[in-house]
């Protein structure tokens, strides 16, 4: 039985060691008080990058999402506060197994998670709703809205493990992990992405801009002006109201940097920035500014990597 905070409690899902996504943001949210359960635990709290008060261990084998539910329903069913999961696949899976395990409203898509106040992203991240939970609940965090402040070592608790009884619960059954591409991967989870903006000037670019980006072994981002206009899914904007990723490398073709945007970038190691305008946040954020058209070197970069631009296509005006 864990005795729970009134700042609520992180519950972290952990596979061989990692720390998913999100889950420095999910215990600072806490306060510093987590839960890590999965394999390699241990392993993966040597890695917590913030505060930490108090961290569980709890051992618990491979990821099954229902099994681990009902491990912990028995365990944090008097715990005070909220209980805060990244808002990633396996935090997105694990999250309402538990809220029903534990007769818990569930709040989704969170980017406060505190014990008076809950508040959440809705339709599609452009309405934030604020509500009193009103009691106990379980939420999704979402990564990369809040940030963190990193730890120094001194302020690291010591990890406790703790016994959960696993029961033998059937789960999905996993019949095959297909490697992601980069056509097919999780915008916030690429490595690298080639966005582009309004300076593509219309929606014909942007599937050259996607074979480009495949081509390079990137995935495709917009800006939410280019996904208002539906010139690509809403899963494909990157920014506060869309999907916060945090890639090794950005590249931004057209786009001006408006704050929403940049914020939902993260901190990439590498940003390369393609605009007519060098005195634009994006242009001054990028470690190599190409001041220029953005449509014509997207063309030129296709044509060196040999990828087919439409016959007859010119290039639109920046």
């Amino acid at each position: 039985m864990a005795e729970g905070t009134g700042g609520g409690l992180a519950v972290v899902p952990v596979r061989g060691g990692a720390l998913p996504r999100g889950a420095d943001e999910a215990i600072a949210e806490c306060d510093g008080h987590a839960l890590l359960i999965g394999d390699g635990t241990a392993e993966a709290a040597e890695t917590i990058a913030v505060a930490t008060v108090r961290t569980l261990l709890a051992e618990a084998g491979p990821y099954a999402p229902a099994a681990w539910a009902a491990a912990l329903a028995g365990y944090l069913h008097d715990a005070p506060g909220p209980l805060v999961l990244p808002a990633v696949p396996d935090g997105r899976d694990l999250a309402p197994r538990l809220a029903v395990e534990l007769h818990r409203p569930l709040w989704a898509e969170a980017v406060v998670a505190r014990t008076a106040r809950v508040a959440v992203a809705r339709y599609g991240g452009r309405v934030l709703v604020d509500a009193e939970p009103g009691g106990p609940y379980v939420a999704t965090l979402v990564p990369g809205v809040a940030g963190v402040v990193h730890a120094a070592p001194r302020r690291r608790a010591a990890p406790e493990p703790v016994e959960l009884t696993v029961p033998d619960r059937g789960d999905a059954e996993v019949l095959e992990v297909v490697p992601p591409t980069p056509e097919t991967i999780d915008l916030a989870e690429a490595p690298r992405v080639f966005a582009g903006g309004a300076g593509l000037g219309r929606r014909e670019e942007f599937p050259l801009l996607e074979a480009v980006a495949a081509a390079a072994g990137a995935s495709l981002g917009a800006t939410r002006v280019v996904a208002d206009n539906d010139w690509v899914p809403f899963a494909r904007q990157i920014g506060t109201t869309g999907t916060t990723i945090e890639p090794k490398l950005y590249v931004a073709f057209g786009i001006s940097g408006a704050v929403q945007h940049i914020t939902g970038i993260g901190t990439p190691e590498h940003v390369i920035a393609v605009n007519t305008d060098p005195s634009c946040p994006m242009m001054a954020l990028a470690d190599l500014a190409v001041v220029a058209d953005a449509p014509a070197v997207l063309h030129e970069l296709a044509t060196l990597l040999g990828v087919p631009v439409p016959d007859g296509e010119e290039v639109a005006s920046g």
